[in-house]
């Protein structure tokens, strides 16, 4: 049996009229940039997520990015970022010159250990971006209440989280304003790069608008020093279909993940915890071992695909070694790092292939 880290063949098989039509919609309009299809998709997706006002752009890099600049964060000031997550979370502080400051995540659920926070406020702090890693919010009443008490604004990094909930509230409505990823293989994945931001704040939904067309709010007007980064017409259609199925999609994973948590009883493994008070989407699933490269190649002896998330932490990678800080210093993020290992979780996996996941692991 061979089974791939990933597939949207399923998916996208079940859905394959509806997305043709869009696509042949979007051809027939002759628009394809902030269209019709856009403002559709961001009226939806707005909805979906709770908030007032939702702003498409190129990708989550750029979401985080324009957040950053929407919100004045600038060269010299500090914003707090988890020790373990994707580059771009810290790629978006460092490109508007700001410092990342690192707080080590809690090894049993990968959030943002929130106890470990206010120890990292400066006066220079502007700013915490939590990570909803791997389809799990972050503790955000504590964050918030953190931030109130400091005047500082919570920006989610929600690039992994579509639909996954903190008390019954979705990711991208938990603090002052969200990023978004839709790259093909998130929950909500496009079919080519895309991302948004969601804020219940006009001002700063109005801001990104207009930084994300160049800095201009009117045709060759430009009121900010912006960039190019639009969600595209095409792009726009396809996510106002998949998003009719997210939720279905979400269950088909939280099932699979409840298969995995109940069946994999090898104690060499350690399966992830759900935190109280959330619903995990999982877009990720995350096992822990001391012994991960050799379970990644029995499981690939076995035909089964496997991914490693992430196996360099940020503060190690040569691009930030300007930070100065050495191994040793995020002891967590740099445990998580050498000891995690993802296992195939996608909408279309069958009983049969995720009792064969289970089973090869447990004889491992």
């Amino acid at each position: 049996m061979e089974i791939p880290f990933v597939s949207l063949d399923f998916l996208h098989g079940e859905i394959q009229e509806e997305l043709n039509e869009a696509i042949r919609r979007v051809m027939d309009n002759n628009w394809f940039i902030r269209g019709e299809e856009n403002q559709m998709f961001e009226e939806k997706f707005a909805r979906y997520c709770g908030t007032k006002y939702c702003v498409g752009c190129g990708n989550g890099l750029d979401a985080l990015l324009l957040l950053l600049k929407a919100y004045d964060i600038k060269e010299g000031d500090e914003v707090i970022v988890p020790s373990n997550t994707f580059i771009a979370t810290v790629l978006a502080v460092t490109h508007v010159g700001a410092v990342p400051v690192f707080v080590e995540p809690k090894i049993d659920d990968f959030t943002m250990d929130v106890t470990k926070i206010e120890e990292k406020i400066t006066p220079k702090t502007k700013g915490i971006i939590p990570v909803h890693l791997y389809g799990q919010t972050g503790d955000m009443d504590e964050i918030l209440k953190i931030a109130r008490k400091h005047q500082l604004i919570v920006m989610e990094d929600a690039a992994q989280a579509h639909g996954a909930t903190y008390k019954g509230k979705r990711a991208g409505s938990l603090g002052d304003a969200a990023g978004f990823s839709f790259y093909p293989g998130k929950n909500l994945g496009a079919m080519g790069d895309g991302g948004a931001i969601t804020t219940n704040d006009e001002k700063i939904a109005k801001k990104v608008r207009a930084l994300s067309n160049y800095g201009s709010d009117l045709r060759y007007h430009h009121i900010y020093q912006g960039i190019n980064s639009r969600l595209d017409e095409m792009q726009a259609a396809i996510l106002s279909v998949k998003l009719e199925y997210l939720n279905q999609w979400n269950q088909s994973r939280q099932q699979i993940a409840r298969q995995y948590q109940q069946g994999i009883q090898n104690k060499k493994v350690i399966v992830p915890d759900i935190a109280k008070d959330r619903n995990h989407v999982w877009h990720i699933f995350p096992l822990r071992t001391m012994y991960r490269d050799q379970l990644k190649e029995f499981l690939k002896d076995h035909h089964i695909e496997t991914n490693i998330h992430y196996p360099i932490p940020i503060h190690l990678q040569k691009g930030y070694e300007n930070l100065g800080i050495k191994a040793g210093e995020l002891p967590i993020a740099e445990e998580i790092s050498s000891t995690e290992l993802s296992i195939p979780i996608y909408y279309g996996m069958n009983e049969r292939q995720v009792d064969y996941v289970i089973d090869v692991i447990n004889h491992f």
